[in-house]
């Protein structure tokens, strides 16, 4: 059962998730919150697993909750932004600050029930929509050069492989069926890589990816992040 608190400051959007989470089986959603201060509240007193977080609200907004709700002593719940806008500024910065990834408010309840359970499973989620878009908008990236970007040069050509297609939206057994590996040999790459590189989650992988310039002459670095 995953434990959620949802944080927005609309009580008709709150309303709407919470019928939504409730009619599945492993959803429960412990608690509501209307601004930033009310959810770091709720989450430091129920201890969810994940918490849905409204990028706009008042008094504390969703990127300053976020930091500060991750900046705790672990365990932390996961961070899954919500934000009406497909290129909120905001949504980067809530990414850097540990946000396990984020959801467009408009985005099919089966869509936002796949992506909270892709979250508790480890898999990155990235809104399809906006993803490659808010990536080339916000991501400040150098030019490219010949040869591994050098922040990655401690990563192995297959660790290399997997990074590139997690950056393109693949889950660990889309992964494992493209390299023809086992879905838990692709898991104990993507564990390496991600401590080599001192990473948090995938989705820290995937904004340094394209921050790298290592998606620039991959043909599929514009794929969607289906589910």
């Amino acid at each position: 059962m995953t434990r959620i608190v949802i944080a927005d400051d609309e009580a008709l959007v709150r309303g709407g998730l919470c019928m939504i989470l409730e009619a599945q089986a492993d959803l429960e959603v412990v608690g509501e919150a209307d601004d930033g201060r009310a959810v770091l509240d709720r989450a430091r007193k129920l201890q969810p697993d994940l918490v849905l977080m409204d990028i706009r609200m008042p008094n504390l907004d969703g990127l300053e909750a976020t930091r500060r709700l991750l900046a705790g002593a672990a365990p932390h719940p996961r961070v899954v932004m919500l934000t009406t806008f497909d290129l909120d500024e905001y949504v980067y910065e809530a990414i850097r600050a540990g946000a396990s990834g984020f959801m467009l408010k408009t985005a099919p309840p089966d869509e936002l029930v796949r992506g909270i359970r892709a979250v508790m499973q480890g898999d990155a989620l990235l809104a399809p929509a906006i993803t490659r878009r808010l990536l080339d908008r916000f991501v400040e990236r150098p030019p490219r050069s010949a040869g591994t970007p050098p922040e990655l040069v401690e990563l192995s050509p297959r660790e290399l492989d997997v990074l590139r297609l997690i950056a393109n939206g693949r889950s660990n057994a889309e992964i494992a069926r493209d390299l023809f590996l086992s879905e838990a040999t692709v898991k104990t790459h993507v564990n390496h890589l991600l401590t080599k590189l001192r990473l948090r989650d995938r989705v820290q992988a995937v904004a340094l990816a394209y921050r790298t310039g290592l998606m620039d002459d991959d043909p599929q670095s514009g794929a969607s992040f289906n589910r």
